[in-house]
């Protein structure tokens, strides 16, 4: 499973819209918390999550989709569950706390 990069709104919006649990990770190129963070979350989604579409938005390549989703600083990782914006979580996040509080929505919206 990979972090599918997104360069634009359209296709980003499409895979929230279909309803299916996604991922959107926002990060930039001179980040070194994203770099260490991105691995940490891939796994445990991987191993937690299945069936999780999970995305990646390098900040300093994509200004409009970082604007429009209203990050401002990084990494960000936006969770979305049945088309709706279901949690931000920003750079100081614990992982298992992270993992935590997807699992309950996650088996609701999977059953």
């Amino acid at each position: 499973m990979i972090l599918t990069q997104i360069t634009n709104l359209e296709q980003l919006q499409n895979s929230i819209n279909s309803g299916k649990p996604t991922l959107v990770y926002f990060s930039g190129e001179n980040c070194s918390v994203c770099k260490v963070l991105k691995p940490k979350i891939k796994q445990e989604i991987k191993k937690t999550f299945p069936k999780f579409e999970l995305f990646e938005v390098q900040t300093d390549l994509n200004k409009e989709l970082t604007a429009h989703f209203m990050i401002f600083s990084i990494p960000a990782t936006l969770i979305f569950f049945d088309s709706k914006e279901f949690k931000r979580f920003g750079r100081n996040m614990s992982v298992s706390l992270f993992i935590e509080e997807l699992k309950r929505p996650y088996y609701l919206m999977s059953e």
